[in-house]
């Protein structure tokens, strides 16, 4: 590697409260004792220039998801003056949510999903539980449980969700989540890195506008073959040929028992590294990597 690698840990800018990243100054400090000049930069910030950077290291983006129209276009600005991880196009397909049903498409297990974009007319399930949220969206924000036959609030939701613009999903709710939890395998350059396990997000009866813990009982987890198998699946189905150099596949137990993959996190996945702190270093030279 010639020189100093110049890189841009991106984050959200939080304005007067706490930030949320407790990983991104550990992340921050690392990188520079490995010899890279490393800062912590908000993707919306007009001062930045991009160019001065060997690597746009994509990390805490949380905010990206309420204004994703605005960030796939500042990622595409910011990978034409230097390197982005994980790439534009990856960016751009794994913003909408609507990437489910593609990869369902190409048979990987997925959580089955329908989508009504506004002006739609909407079908919901006429029995069994089933989740509301945004095909744009994270954090379990604007997301909530229903059980079958209450309507109201639902479609409440759904209107509110389409006066935003918001594309809607609806999927079953599996309830393998209470019983096994959702884990998520993270891999990084191209390997496994480390996986772990976490409960039940949505709680029955809460409102999709409350506030929701987006991790609780978090704890490492040793993923099954099963599990392993699928979240290959999911990542070789990711469309185009670039590299990715991180990701994380949430998965959970289907009706059948099975791993499927609830979500794709190729943008912004929180990497738990407070809770796998042995899995620094490789992330680390995964990075220095990238930027050289």
């Amino acid at each position: 590697m010639a020189g100093t690698p110049r890189i841009a840990v991106v984050t959200y800018d939080p304005r007067a409260e706490q930030h949320k990243d407790r990983d991104l100054p550990v992340l921050v400090d690392a990188l520079r004792e490995a010899g890279a000049d490393a800062v912590a930069v908000a993707w919306d910030d007009p001062g930045v220039d991009w160019a001065g950077f060997d690597l746009a290291l994509l990390r805490s983006t949380w905010d990206y998801s309420w204004r994703a129209g605005e960030f796939t276009a500042w990622a595409e600005r910011c990978a034409k003056t230097t390197r982005l991880a994980n790439p534009v196009g990856v960016v751009r397909w794994n913003a909408d949510k609507r990437y489910l049903g593609q990869l369902a498409e190409a048979g990987v297990p997925a959580v089955p999903t329908r989508y009504f974009a506004p002006g739609d007319p909407v079908a919901l399930p006429a029995d069994g539980e089933y989740v509301v949220k945004p095909a744009s969206g994270a954090g379990a924000r604007y997301a909530a449980r229903y059980p079958a036959g209450e309507r109201e609030a639902a479609v409440r939701q759904i209107e509110r969700m389409h006066a935003e613009g918001f594309t809607v999903m609806v999927q079953p709710y599996l309830s393998g989540i209470d019983t096994h939890g959702e884990r998520a395998l993270q891999f990084f350059g191209g390997r496994l890195l480390h996986a772990s396990v976490k409960g039940a997000v949505l709680a029955p009866g809460t409102p999709y506008d409350a506030d929701k813990v987006a991790h609780p009982d978090l704890r490492p987890w040793e993923p099954t073959a099963d599990e392993l198998a699928v979240a290959e699946r999911a990542l070789a189905a990711v469309p185009g040929d670039a590299e990715l150099l991180y990701a994380r596949v949430d998965l959970v137990t289907g009706p059948d028992g099975e791993p499927c993959v609830m979500e794709l996190e190729l943008i912004e996945p929180n990497l738990f590294l407070g809770l796998h702190p042995d899995s620094l270093p490789r992330v680390v030279r995964a990075v220095l990597a990238a930027a050289g």
